[in-house]
């Protein structure tokens, strides 16, 4: 991170967590009025060049959210197709034409596959890099205004003031999904800072359909070669309207 873009982060961030003072204290009042739990929500992510840091957002979910993931898992929007019993002999599109597999492919079992079959396989099997549910039942009321305005990222401005994060670079990861992004290309993504906002959401905000792990990816990875510090106003810029946007990242 270079220095102008540090002393820029270190000025927006402290000014706006002052300007923002009695709004953060009115969401903190709403919170506690609503739910049973802590205020604020505290989870390690993965930052630049891996580093590990506790990212701080207002608490949007009912406590012991976390613990419900896998009972959700079917219902994650970024899930590959499963690989079930009843479709190991023929693919889909092979049953549909009518026609036998082919080519044919011996799999490590001995046992004889469809080669679009076995990479339909090997792609579920990393499957699964990001967690994301529409209509999560986790969300509280008061959580899904807050997400929706995206205030419950306000607590972020701490994470930039104090270094963990900068005000605009790359998504900050969950360890379990960052820890699935060790290869070559995507692994590149982690040398830029974490930031509240970045290229894919600005990119990717409001637009129709779901977005791939190689889209969000590959628009983490342009970042991190072509960042700069006027790019950086340019996103900031280009946040405030995609924020009135509905979200289906």
């Amino acid at each position: 991170m270079t220095t102008a873009k540090r002393i820029f982060d270190i000025t927006v961030s402290g000014t706006a967590l002052l300007c923002l003072a009695p709004v953060m204290a009115l969401i903190t009042l709403a919170i506690k009025l609503e739910s049973k739990g802590p205020v604020f929500y505290a989870a390690p992510r993965a930052g630049m060049g891996f580093k590990r840091f506790k990212l701080y957002k207002f608490r949007t979910m009912y406590s012991g959210a976390d613990q419900k993931l896998k009972d959700l898992a079917h219902l994650n929007m970024y899930a590959q197709p499963s690989i079930t019993e009843e479709n190991l002999n023929d693919c889909i599109e092979c049953k549909t034409l009518g026609t036998s597999c082919s080519p044919i492919l011996i799999s490590s079992d001995g046992s004889i596959i469809c080669e679009r079959l076995m990479k339909l396989k090997n792609e579920a099997k990393n499957a699964g890099t990001f967690f994301k549910i529409a209509n999560d039942p986790r969300i509280t009321p008061v959580g899904k205004f807050l997400r929706n305005t995206s205030l419950d990222e306000l607590p972020q401005f701490f994470n930039v003031f104090i270094g963990d994060m900068s005000l605009v670079g790359n998504r900050p990861l969950p360890i379990y999904e960052a820890e699935k992004l060790t290869n070559d290309i995507a692994a590149m993504r982690f040398a830029a800072p974490a930031g509240i906002t970045g290229l894919w959401q600005v990119t990717k905000r409001g637009n129709k359909g779901e977005m791939s792990d190689e889209e969000r990816i590959s628009l983490d990875n342009s970042y991190a070669l072509h960042g700069s510090l006027w790019f950086d106003i340019t996103l900031m810029i280009k946040t405030v309207p995609a924020l009135l946007q509905s979200e289906n990242v």
